[in-house]
């Protein structure tokens, strides 16, 4: 086929993996982490905080959601010249997708029905004990799968980093064609890496999803 070689493909292929392993995987993993963690505690402080905490936290997830991730990605790396534009790209991609799970863990918060609440004061549970041992289990049994969905997404974000000069896998497949003057077999195969990184997690994330549901 004069399209495609499996030479050029085999070829290109360790520089994509090096490429996926040191950006790509790194920036999702803990990009990740940061939305995770940080979306819990936007949803519990606009559940539990008075008016004048969580009316600005909503505000602020509010603008982050609602404006492009490329133009947060210029806006940070052109105002924090000093910072690696990796670091940079890792904080952006885990705040924005914080805003989208913060919603996500607001959505199953409210889902835990009324009596789980009455039971835990009832019990004297204090309230960092009701969210934790209550109210937080509960909530990731129906959350899970859509938390999981936005770890996929953000993956297949992180060529996005690219804008602020990250060499991401996708920007060393161009790199590659741009040496070869061919770019079929780079893009596909960088295509085939984000297919098998992400549907691994989707089974892990069913799975997950089974198990909680039988506690």
């Amino acid at each position: 086929m004069d399209w495609w070689s499996w030479d050029r493909a085999i070829e290109v292929l360790p520089e994509l993996l090096v490429a996926f392993v040191k950006v790509t995987l790194v920036a999702t993993l803990i990009g990740s982490a940061i939305a995770a963690v940080l979306g819990l505690i936007v949803a519990i402080v606009r559940r539990t905080a008075p008016a004048f905490i969580a009316a600005p936290v909503h505000a602020i997830m509010e603008f982050i959601r609602m404006t492009p991730i490329v133009i947060q990605l210029l806006f940070v790396f052109y105002t924090f010249t000093s910072v690696d534009g990796m670091t940079l790209g890792v904080i952006v991609l885990g705040v924005h997708y914080a805003s989208y799970m913060a919603e996500v863990y607001r959505s199953g918060i409210d889902a835990v029905p009324k009596g789980q609440w009455e039971a835990a004061k009832a019990l004297s549970l204090s309230p960092a004990r009701t969210w934790r041992k209550v109210v937080i289990p509960q909530a990731l049994r129906t959350t899970l799968p859509a938390l999981g969905t936005w770890v996929i997404s953000m993956l297949k974000d992180t060529p996005y980093l690219t804008v602020i000069f990250v060499v991401d896998m996708v920007r060393q497949a161009e790199n590659y064609g741009s040496r070869t003057f061919v770019y079929t077999e780079s893009i596909t195969m960088a295509g085939l890496i984000f297919l098998a990184a992400s549907y691994p997690i989707s089974v892990l994330l069913r799975r997950m999803e089974k198990r909680l549901a039988t506690y």
